[in-house]
């Protein structure tokens, strides 16, 4: 080995010299933060700063110097001390003890700064910088070192009450080396020392020796430390286990011994729900707790060197848990006595809730097996049972049994939800809705007394899981998303909407506390759920039972967050651009409540006005054509002045291209003469140019493309550009916009309706027109009635649901939109319909 001061010119010509002056630490390689361990095993940040090593004289030794980047002020000055053990973590830190509780840390901004510090520290110890943790220096020679290597072992000192402190210092200095370790292991193996050990300690106790148990507080420890299941099969036994707690009471950094042993013995009682005939089994489940609590009570919370030296001890348990789960499962005799007692009305409530505990644990203790033996044991419980015993315990008042019986359900549904399915289905054949398992759980969901509704929030999750068709089955014979969806909308989606449907009977909320809105947004929650998954048998259940209608009553709600619920709710059904949907909500006129939620919220720019306007601006951007019309002919009125968006002005554009386009069925015939002679190249495609200009719509008129009168030249990409930039628009192309509206009803000689919004409560069309013919059939004022559709641009008699309103030297006209198969095919509409720009060119010709 070098002398030190060899070590020292060594080091400083390769950095340079010592400290940030001399270090040229002008990047960033030697950056650190230290960290010392305070007393509650968390790291404390002592400050950011440069590392260098050199000798220093004080120390006489290399040291480790930290100054800080602020004011260059001394952080750390730490002699490496040839017998400390250095570990490096995770490329960037050195973590070392100073004192037995004094831990230290070094975390590089870089890994080359972090190599040459670990570089520096090995080349001090001898060792070679490729080990992740330095040993102790055994001053011997190579052939000492390998006749020690391949001795029989380690002698230990005679165990006596006299010699504990050697005893005590041997095993502390063998833990950081491996060889050591390993050669302590097999001497306290081989000579039977432990429990030679827990005899002395009995006479430490008898005498009040406080030294002494104290030396065999950390003997123990120790012995924890050296991660051999050989040493804890020992320890662990009937016979050792509560003396190893007892020496593990007296540790000499507390003033006072705890009372592990009293509390085991006296307050933890070992309960028998049903008596266990097999002694091995009782000795595993009792040595198993007391092993978990000295893992989690009794051992302190291993330091950074100790933290992978205890895995053989989880590893212990873990086994063990496996093992009882295998010998509860065999015991056939045990399980079925505890199901009968379980569901016998004759068990008294105290004893059903000690099975019921004791069932629970089982399942947890389920989660440590392998996939294959968990299959094994969820198919043992279901053949016993467990889901009608689930059922009849969910049925009690017990609100502790139920808490437990719904733990049991979650750990089933979430294993296999098919069985859960399966047995629900067949269960309904046979008993009412009320008792059904599903509903029962839904019911708990809905009476959770929990201000915060944890239990609701975990049961609606795993009524999501059971509704969820990703995770159902489909065989040759059967689908099970088809068996089930029928099941569940049959006989029980009414249970799941009966607090909404109960609490919107008026125009608000009758109940508007928040648990109560906390729940209705779980339950609209999962039905947004449905409606994104379920298609027809959510879509027959909302217009047969007229949902959205009373959710949106939720939307005057005081809880802003149930509010956007209820908005969620209809834009997940705008979303699927579902024209019974849409005719649904134009016949009820469900925009109404959206609106009048739109002005409340008055100038605020929050959530919910954002929210609101990304509804509208979909359907504009969608190009919903029922939806656009009906909102301009009904509540144009009321957003006319909103200006510091486009997307109001932009759905009325749509609504007055449609129009045009109805008005001049001429140009639709032209159109299609023109597109299927004159301009195609062949039967299937068009030629670049010409396609281009036909596929260019009202859509393209906003982006600047198409061919557009003077007025139109003003619009460019900010009219499309993305819905957030819109919401911070103020009056921007305000008059442009109105010119081009002005323009294009110049185009077709009609006149813009004008309408005024009313929110009175006696009538639903919130839609008067100051026209005198607003009493008229088929106006807003008797809105809905049915009538076949006329052709594209004709005049009908009677009102579809899909008319459009028109004003025409004062008097009121109904001209129908194309047909549904010419909607259903939106593409095909797309690519035949012409610019106005266009049409006019056509006409003039």
């Amino acid at each position: 080995s070098p002398r030190p001061d060899s070590v020292s010119l060594a080091i400083e010509s390769q950095s340079g010299g010592c400290g940030v002056a001399g270090s040229r630490m002008t990047d960033t390689r030697r950056r650190v933060k230290v960290y010392t361990l305070n007393e509650d095993r968390q790291w404390d940040d002592r400050g950011t700063g440069h590392v260098s090593s050199c000798y220093v004289e004080r120390l006489k030794g290399m040291s480790l110097l930290v100054r800080a980047e602020s004011d260059g002020s001394l952080l750390l000055e730490s002699k490496i001390n040839p017998n400390t053990a250095y570990q490096k973590q995770q490329d960037t830190l050195i973590v070392w003890s100073e004192a037995e509780n004094y831990d230290l840390a070094l975390s590089f901004q870089e890994k080359a700064g972090c190599d040459e510090i670990w570089e520096k520290i090995c080349q001090v110890q001898g060792k070679d910088p490729s080990v992740d943790i330095t040993q102790d220096l055994v001053d011997e020679s190579e052939e000492e070192r390998f006749d020690d290597m391949s001795s029989p072992g380690l002698e230990l000192p005679s165990c006596e009450l006299s010699r504990l402190e050697e005893i005590a210092e041997l095993v502390a200095s063998s833990l950081p080396s491996p060889l050591r370790r390993e050669k302590l292991a097999l001497a306290l193996e081989n000579e039977g020392y432990i429990k030679k050990l827990l005899e002395i300690f009995h006479v430490c106790e008898d005498l009040e020796n406080i030294e002494g148990l104290h030396h065999l507080y950390e003997i123990i420890k120790g012995i924890f430390l050296l991660n051999r299941t050989a040493l804890f099969e020992v320890m662990f036994s009937e016979e050792c286990i509560m003396d190893v707690i007892g020496c593990l009471e007296y540790d000499p950094s507390l003033s006072q011994s705890r009372k592990h042993r009293e509390f085991l013995t006296k307050t933890a009682k070992f309960k028998e729900v049903i008596p266990i005939s097999d002694p091995e089994l009782k000795q595993k489940i009792h040595q198993t707790y007391r092993v978990q609590y000295i893992q989690d009570m009794v051992l302190p919370t291993p330091s950074v060197f100790e933290e992978n030296m205890l895995s053989t001890l989880h590893s212990f348990i873990f086994f063990n848990k496996v093992e009882i789960v295998g010998m509860l499962q065999e015991d056939e005799k045990f399980l079925t006595d505890l199901f009968a007692q379980l569901t016998d009305e004759a068990t008294d409530e105290e004893k059903r809730q000690e099975l019921v505990n004791f069932l629970k644990e089982f399942c947890a203790f389920s989660q440590t097996l392998q996939p294959q033996n968990r299959d094994a044991f969820f198919k043992t419980l279901s053949n016993m049972g467990i889901l009608p015993a689930l059922e009849v315990i969910l049925g009690m008042d017990d609100a502790q049994v139920r808490s437990a019986a719904t733990d049991i359900f979650s750990y089933l549904v979430e294993y296999n939800p098919s069985m859960v399915r399966e047995f629900v289905m067949q269960e309904a054949q046979q008993n009412d809705d009320d008792i059904l398992l599903i509903n029962l759980i839904i019911e708990h969901m809905i009476c959770d007394t929990d201000p915060e509704l944890g239990g609701a929030v975990l049961l609606m999750g795993l009524l999501r899981t059971l509704v969820d068709p990703e995770n159902m089955l489909a065989t040759a014979n059967k689908t099970e998303k088809t068996e089930f969806l029928g099941f569940f909308y049959k006989h029980c989606m009414h249970v799941l909407t009966a607090p909404l449907l109960a609490n919107t009977t008026e125009d608000k909320p009758s109940k508007d506390d928040f648990q109560t809105a906390q729940l209705l947004a779980l339950i609209l929650e999962l039905l947004t759920f449905c409606v994104e998954h379920h298609t027809y048998h959510i879509k027959n259940y909302i217009i047969n039972k007229d949902i959205l209608r009373r959710v949106l009553v939720l939307m005057a709600s005081k809880h802003a967050f149930l509010a956007l619920c209820a908005l969620r709710f209809k834009r997940k059904i705008i979303g699927l651009k579902d024209e019974f949907y849409n005719r649904y909500i134009m016949k009820s006129f469900l925009f109404e409540p959206v609106v009048k939620a739109f002005l409340n919220n008055g100038s605020r720019y929050n959530l919910m006005n954002s929210a609101i306007i990304e509804m509208f601006e979909f359907i504009r951007v969608e190009d919903i054509k029922s939806l656009t019309a009906h909102v301009i002919e009904n509540y144009w009125k009321a957003l006319e002045d909103v200006d510091y968006v486009q997307t109001f002005k932009g759905l009325k554009l749509r609504f007055e291209q449609q129009r045009e386009r109805q008005d001049n069925p001429k140009l639709d015939s032209m159109r299609s003469i023109l597109r299927n002679h004159r301009y195609r190249r062949d039967a299937r495609t068009l030629e670049d140019e010409e396609e281009m200009w036909f596929n260019t719509d009202e859509d393209d008129m906003e982006d600047g493309e198409a061919v557009v009168p003077p007025s139109d030249k003003t619009k460019n990409d900010e009219d499309i550009i993305d819905p957030i930039s819109k919401f911070m628009e103020r009056k921007k192309l305000k008059e442009s916009e109105e010119k081009e509206v002005l323009l294009k009803t110049n185009l077709s000689g009609r006149q813009s309706p004008s309408f005024k919004l009313s929110f009175s409560s006696g009538t639903k069309s919130n839609l008067t027109s100051q026209s005198s013919a607003s009493n008229l059939p088929g106006s807003p004022g008797s809105p809905g009635s049915p009538g076949s559709p006329g052709s594209p641009g004709s005049v009908s008699k009677s009102t579809s649901q899909m008319a459009a309103i028109t004003t025409k030297g004062g008097l009121v006209g109904l001209v129908d939109y194309p047909d549904d198969d010419e909607e259903d095919d939106e593409d095909e509409d797309k690519e035949e319909t012409l610019p106005l720009s266009k049409k006019a060119k056509l006409e003039s010709s």
